[in-house]
Order: structure tokens, then sequence, then C-alpha cells
């Protein structure tokens, strides 16, 4: 147990001890994992999924015994990092979401900017276009071009046709639903969606078993009215940062077809930052909504553990995985948040949640750096990076220096996890893309002791990052989205098709954000400028990442507008759309 000093804050059911952790010197060894493509990855794929003892030399090969080496004496293992705000207040879900509309606040003027929910809400009360006429629109856009229907991995037309066509009803008698009333939308291929299959971007079917079910964040969208054009591309499994998909199709990034749009929310990050929609659901268990939104140019929010319900749909990764937004604008992000999170009273740890209502913050606006983590990015992302934390200084947040401890073992203890969690979930590695064979057959092989002390690990973390919150009221933990500008498609088509295997590449792009996963904290990415591309003419844009306390994210939109101003508004060539953008409400008229 840990040590009687330790102190339990109030307001809170589950919060951590805070309890400041172990003095440690700052360590970063790259891994030594080869990069495999073409027939030698068909080749270890085949081989590792059929021998046992090779799964568990790579296991070891990719340092998961480190936290045998840790001293995680006096921590108990914590499995769950669901820590949930008390609210005293008892505020009424059906007018909180409806007084949304009122208080939605789109704070961009630029001209250079994606379309809004605003956008499409004020258009079709004017009349000037039709839900219908949209989808109509998207649909026929959609099945022409193969960069936007790599995108998707299943739509069904009269599905949408038909919700687009009960919205323009509602329009018509002026009894729309609110702003969200006939917005299209995409949700990514975690969550069910009834009449949908779920295959997690697989040849594999992980429909939920009593079939003709929606996921609840998917449901209250859906009572607002939106259009949802179907599922959304990812990952296989969601078990990358690229998604590389050689099964169901690789979405491009719509900034420069030479770089993957990340993942593995890659379909929901292609859908917004290409114009197709505003704002779409995408899932994080290990930086999966950051990571693409940062390569994408959009704002991505990873929601606090367990406060967005996904029920009765069953997580691959329980105690990692989140359901959140990506949008292309804060007020987007913010609104469609605010919905999804609507407490399900059919979820037992949901329902202990407030409801999500826009709330003033009072505590210090403090950013917390840990400089020789932080510099671990690329010198085109550190200079970005910096500019907009001036900016953020300029706008009266103050900077301090913290430590954290063990990032290194942490993110190892984070990977062991999230990849045992999701191995266990998938009992045959059979009609898997080569890399996920190797990933699932390694992750078969953790023992049950080393998973074990990766739970001592966040125990650990949680503590030490209660105890930086206490001492820091305000506190948010400020360091680049990713420490790459993007991720250039070095193999060029061929990886495409086959797929490719860089575990050495996927562990650095996620140096940040698997913090938030691992434990519970909410976190949000935001664009903060633009880098020259590696291949190509189109620019990569660079996102910053804030992570702040267990039930925080009113502090975090609070910071996202902050930067979002700056970087649409105050300056020149910061951000934009892409070039192939497209203009949804021209496509109409046309």
């Amino acid at each position: 147990m840990a040590d009687t000093q330790a102190v339990i804050k109030s307001g809170y059911y589950g919060y951590p001890e805070a309890k400041e952790g172990p003095k440690t010197s700052f360590s970063n060894t790259p891994g030594a994992n080869p990069v495999l493509r073409g027939l030698p990855l068909a080749v270890a794929g085949s081989a590792v999924a059929n021998i046992g003892l090779l799964s568990s030399l790579l296991w070891g090969n990719a340092g998961f015994n480190t936290l045998r080496n840790v001293n995680l004496d006096g921590y108990d293992s914590r499995c769950d990092p669901t820590v949930v705000p008390r609210d005293a207040s008892d505020a009424d879900v059906s007018v909180s979401i409806t007084s949304l509309s009122s208080s939605y606040n789109p704070s961009l003027t630029s001209t250079n900017r994606h379309y809004s929910i605003k956008d499409y809400h004020s258009a079709y009360e004017a009349g000037n276009v039709t839900p219908t006429a949209v989808a109509e629109a998207l649909l026929d856009l959609i099945s022409k071009h193969p960069n936007h229907k790599d995108g998707f991995l299943e739509i069904k037309t009269e599905r949408v046709i038909a919700a687009a066509e009960a919205s323009t009803q509602r329009y018509k008698v002026g009894k729309a639903l609110g702003m969200f009333d006939g917005v299209p939308v995409g949700v990514k291929d975690e969550v069910d969606l009834q009449g949908y299959s779920r295959c997690l971007g697989s040849c594999k079917d992980f429909t939920s078993a009593n079939g003709a079910v929606t996921s609840w964040c998917v449901q209250k969208w859906e009572e607002a009215g939106v259009v949802i054009f179907g599922k959304l591309n990812m990952h296989e499994l969601g078990l990358d940062t690229t998604n590389n998909n050689p099964a169901k199709g690789t979405p491009l990034n719509p900034h420069n077809p030479h770089y993957y749009t990340g993942g593995s929310s890659g379909g929901s990050a292609y859908t917004v930052a290409a114009g197709l929609f505003p704002v779409t659901l995408g899932a994080d268990g290990g930086g999966s909504i950051r990571n693409p939104s940062a390569y994408c140019g959009l704002y991505g929010l990873k929601p606090s553990h367990n406060r967005v319900s996904g029920f009765p749909t069953t997580s691959l990764a329980p105690s990692c995985g989140v359901l959140g937004p990506m949008a292309s604008s804060m007020a987007d992000l913010e609104y469609a948040y605010r919905i999804m999170a609507i407490p399900n009273p059919s979820d037992s740890i949901s329902s202990m949640f407030p409801v999500p209502v826009p709330k003033s913050t009072t505590q210090d606006r403090v950013i917390g750096i840990y400089k020789p983590w932080f510099d671990l990015a690329e010198p085109s992302v550190l200079n970005a990076c910096h500019a907009a934390i001036s900016h953020f200084e300029s706008s009266g947040y103050k900077v301090i220096d913290i430590t954290i401890p063990y990032l290194s073992e942490g993110q190892l203890a984070q990977a062991v996890t999230i990849l045992s969690e999701i191995s266990a979930g998938v009992p045959s590695v059979s009609g898997l893309t080569s890399a996920n064979k190797i990933l699932i057959s390694v992750g078969k092989h953790t023992p049950a002791s080393d998973f074990l002390l990766a739970q001592k690990m966040r125990n650990l973390l949680m503590q030490h990052l209660a105890f930086l919150f206490g001492k820091h009221p305000g506190l948010l933990v400020v360091t680049p989205t990713t420490p790459n500008a993007g991720w250039h498609i070095s193999g060029g088509a061929a990886d495409l098709k086959s797929g490719v295997s860089d575990a050495n590449m996927s562990v650095r792009t996620m140096t940040y954000v698997w913090l938030a996963n691992f434990s519970g904290c909410p976190a949000i990415s935001i664009p903060v400028g633009r880098v020259d591309a590696k291949e190509g003419k189109g620019k990569i844009p660079v996102g910053l990442m804030a992570m702040g306390e267990w039930g925080a994210e009113d502090r975090l939109i609070e910071w996202g507008r902050v930067g979002e101003q700056w970087v649409w508004e105050d300056g020149e060539d910061r951000m934009g759309k892409p070039e192939n953008w497209v203009d949804v409400m021209e496509l109409v008229k046309n």
C-alpha cells in the first residue's frame, strides 16, 4: 500500500492518492526493431503466428520485461484509470443540450476556414440548401473518387437518404432538432451502428451479438438529427498510428498524399480535413484521435476515461480506449463532445458522470512542461510548438517546469497493457494483415505477472499526476502531440499494397500521447502550424497537446480556443485548408 502521507482529493470518485513519484533521470533509448515490408513482412507474419518461440523472443526484444527492473514496491496494481468528478448540480439533460445551440460560439472569422456545424444549420434554415441535397451530392462525390472512398468502410445509401429527408422535412416545417440537425458526419468503425457491420478495419466480424444496436454516444448524435454517412476507415484493430490498411484501403493525408493521415482514426481525420464533414467520431487507445488530428490539422479531444459511453459496444482495450470527437474547429469539437458525453443511465460508470454542460474555469492558467521529454521532438515541430506556447504566455498562461518519472518505462507499460487487452479479444490471427499477426501473437505471450507490473506503473504515474495537479491547480501538461511532423509514406505505393511494420517509428509517434490513455486523463490536440514536407508540395500540420486533470475537459476546451484564435486569425500561413478541400456548399449548387 502507498504510504500514509499520501492525500486523496475530495470531490471525486476513484481519485488517486496524491503522491510524488521517485526522482529519476530522464532516459530515452530508441528501439532496435527491424522495419519489415513486402515479402519479408509476409514471411515474418506467418512465422511469428505459428512459432511460439519467435513470439516470445520478440516480446523480450521489445523491452516489455523492463518493468521487472523497476522498484514498484508500495504501489498496488490499478487496472482501471476511471476517475469521476462529483457535481452537486443536477442539470436537466434535455434543457442543457438544447441550450447548447444558444451558447455555440464559433470564434473564427477567417475566410480560409472549413464549413462549421453552424454554417450548415444556417444554410438549411435559410433554404439555401437542404440536408437531402447535401447527402445526395456527397454520396455521388464519394462514389466517384477513390481517395474519398478510401476514407469509408461501409455506406448504406438508403439509410443516409432517409435520415437526410427526415431532417429536410423538419426544417421545412420549422421544427429542426437543433444546430446538429442535418449535419453530415461519420463514425469510426469501433462503434456499433444499427444496420451496419463492425469489423474494426479488419476482415473479421466484431458486430454485437444482439445485432440491431447503436452505441450510446452515436445514439445521442442521431437524436440531435445528424446524418451519419456510415462507417469510417481505421487501422486494422486500431493497432498502429498510420492507418495503413492493405485489407480495406488507406486514406491519404489531404494536406499531402505522400503522407499518412495518422491512425488509428484515419478515416475520421481524412473526411474532416478533406471538407466532407465538419465533425466525426473517433476512438483513442494510444493517441488514435490526437495523432491523426495533429497530422491532418484538426482538433481532437480524448475525454476522461469512461466519460463517453459506447454501451452496449464492448471495447477491445477497456482500460486504455475512449471515444471522442474530431473536428475542424473548436466550436464544433465542443458541441459534438457535449452531446456524445451525455451520461448513459444504463451504463454503471457513465451514469456517475455529471451532465457535460459548459462551466467557467476559475483556477489559474498553468502550463507544465517537462523539458527533456518535450525536446524529443524534431526541430521543425519544436519551433511551431514554442511559438504557440509564447502566445499562450501572452494570453495569461503561466509556464512552469515539471518532472514526471519513468516515462520510457511507462510507455512500455501502456504498450504491454493495450496489446495484451486487444490480443485477449482476438482469439485467432487468421485473416489479419501480416503486421498485426506479429503484434497479436506477441501480445498473447505477456505473462500475467508482467501485466500486473504494468498496472503498478499505471498507479505510480496516476499518483504522481495527482500530486502535480494538487500542487499546481489548473495545471495542463503540454507537449507536442507527436515528435514528428507527419509520417511520410517512405515505401510509396508498395507499402500501401502490402503494409509495413516499423515498430521504432510507431513507438516514437506515441512518445507523448500514451500517458493520457494510461492515466485516464483528458487531453486535446490542436493545430499550431505547418512545416515543409519531405515529398510533395503540401505542407504538413503540426499539433500541440494539453493533458488536464480528470474531468477537466472544460479547461482543455478553453485552452484550445485560445490556440485556435492565434493559429487561424492572428498569423499568416499558420494553418489552412488542403488544396483539394471539398467545398460542399458549391458542390450542392452545381
